[in-house]
């Protein structure tokens, strides 16, 4: 499976919605799965205090994070995917998990209030064109001192989106308006296949 979603057969117009990620998810076509959770979120999260933060990971995926997160003590996690799909298989393998809850619906109507969530190859699945209303939307769903840390790409892709790019310099305009940037660095820690292409962010609400 490639490292990255082969798109190359998806319409010009292709709607990237329920639909479209529902048929990914059954055709195995998943090839954003790193198959376990980057080890840049893993370090951050290990130094993070407060075990009982709400946390969110929109357009989870198979939620890895989530997995290591209830391993390592964390009480309140909201993983949200918008492919019914995906969610049947999370719903099955954390029944027996109650820190962990999981829900089928698109971000941008999810409502909820959040200390802290999880950036892992969400942002670049989405139209650039609703990146201004994801940083709005986020900025609505985290308390005050909420934050968002993660990994966001740093490069362009030849092939049509999804995974869509992008740069430093966009994300800081993007984000500004609601967020300070503490950290939006190189990612020295990435997997292999994505070193020297993933920024790693820490964004706090203002």
């Amino acid at each position: 499976m490639s490292e990255e979603l082969n798109c190359g057969t998806q319409k010009k117009e292709q709607i990237l919605d329920k639909n479209f990620w529902n048929e990914r998810w059954e055709n195995e076509e998943t090839g954003w799965d790193i198959g376990y959770t980057s080890p840049a979120i893993e370090k951050y999260m290990l130094q993070f205090p407060n075990k009982e933060a709400r946390i969110l990971i929109p357009g989870c995926g198979n939620a890895h994070e989530a997995d290591f997160l209830t391993e390592n003590g964390f009480q309140n996690i909201t993983i949200l995917d918008i492919s019914p799909f995906a969610v049947d298989i999370l719903q099955k393998r954390f029944s027996e998990k109650p820190q962990i809850k999981v829900i089928c619906e698109d971000f941008f109507q999810h409502v909820g209030t959040y200390d802290l969530m999880i950036e892992q190859t969400f942002f670049c699945a989405i139209p650039p064109i609703e990146r201004t209303e994801y940083v709005k939307k986020s900025a609505e769903l985290l308390s005050e001192k909420g934050k968002i840390i993660g990994l966001l790409f740093n490069k362009t892709f030849e092939k049509k989106g999804p995974p869509f790019g992008g740069s430093a310099g966009e994300y800081h305009f993007l984000f500004k308006k609601y967020f300070k940037i503490e950290t939006m660095e190189e990612c020295y820690n990435s997997i292999p296949a994505r070193q020297g292409t993933e920024l790693f962010i820490n964004f706090n609400k203002k």
